[in-house]
């Protein structure tokens, strides 16, 4: 199962931690890690092109996003990452789960 952990501070994400592997199907096949890996790069990407206003590290299974600095671009960028994952989770709840710290 991935599991994130959202950390939330006077409403903005500040911390997102992405881990784990979905085991929804086998390795290679796996739609839920795909999207979650797709989504989660792309924002991370996105928002290094525009400004550095965040820090990430990686591995295999697993990614951290953390806020250096509070800008509308990675706070919104970020909560569309939240709410797409939100969605996969619906749909997915035994290959996916979502924790929000505040």
């Amino acid at each position: 199962m991935i599991k994130v952990n959202v950390k939330v501070k006077k409403n903005k994400v500040y911390e997102l931690v992405i881990k784990g592997h979905a085991n929804y199907d086998n390795l290679g096949n796996d739609i839920v890690c795909a999207s979650v890996s797709a989504m989660a790069i792309t924002t991370v990407n996105s928002i290094l092109l525009l400004d550095d206003s965040i820090s990430y590290e990686e591995d295999s299974g697993y990614l951290k996003i953390r806020v250096k600095e509070d800008t509308v671009v990675n706070e919104k960028l970020l909560n569309n990452l939240v709410n797409m994952l939100n969605e996969l989770q619906e749909e997915y709840p035994k290959n996916i789960e979502i924790r929000n710290e505040v």
